[in-house]
């Protein structure tokens, strides 16, 4: 048996601007493998969310499970359903503005208006509290004529502020995992791709 250890390819650049072909197609492959595991990854940081903000009856993981059974069983679609389940996943290296980093993770893979969703459920879901400390409860309505209002307004209503319940039936992350594979294995949409001839000079 051999004990030679093979280690991994790598480009021959020091600087970006002197790669070559054969460094660009080497980095295109390993980055499509890495693409590859996104939805494994996006299990683990779900299961991290286990241990994410206590002072709740339950705990973020199960947070996010009851909003996303909640979702499924009023006839949500999966896009809305996994949106529901990673609507928190950016508490813990992004609690400022955890939802602006999870509408950027699901961009390239859902529709304009799950997107919307998930980026604005912050400010939406202060209706339910934030009176209680002192700011406003009614910011949403700057967003009132917006198309996808009411689509964010029932998000919030009937999925997330209801889901802090630890007596609540929810599925478990295993029943999602399907889902999650389907929708984070997709072809990143053309839309979210810049090219070159869209890039305004500053």
């Amino acid at each position: 048996m051999s004990d030679k250890i093979t280690m991994p390819e790598t480009v021959s650049f020091h600087r970006m601007d002197e790669g070559t072909e054969e460094d660009y197609a080497l980095l295109h492959r390993q980055e499509q493998s890495f693409i590859a595991g996104l939805p494994s990854r996006i299990v683990k940081a779900l299961e991290n969310l286990e241990h994410s903000l206590s002072g709740y009856q339950v705990s973020r993981l199960e947070h996010s499970l009851q909003t996303a059974t909640r979702a499924e069983q009023v006839g949500a679609d999966k896009e809305l359903i996994v949106a529901a389940l990673i609507h928190d996943i950016g508490d813990d290296l992004a609690p400022e503005n955890h939802s602006q980093m999870a509408a950027a993770i699901i961009r390239p893979y859902v529709r304009a208006e799950v997107t919307w969703i998930l980026e604005m459920h912050g400010v939406f879901q202060m209706y339910y509290y934030a009176d209680k400390i002192g700011l406003n409860k009614n910011e949403r309505d700057r967003w009132r004529d917006h198309h996808w209002f009411d689509a964010c307004e029932k998000f919030c209503r009937d999925y997330d502020q209801l889901s802090f319940d630890p007596t609540f039936p929810s599925k478990p992350l295993e029943y999602f995992i399907p889902m999650i594979n389907e929708i984070f294995s997709r072809p990143a949409f053309a839309s979210d791709i810049i090219k070159p001839d869209t890039v305004q000079m500053q």
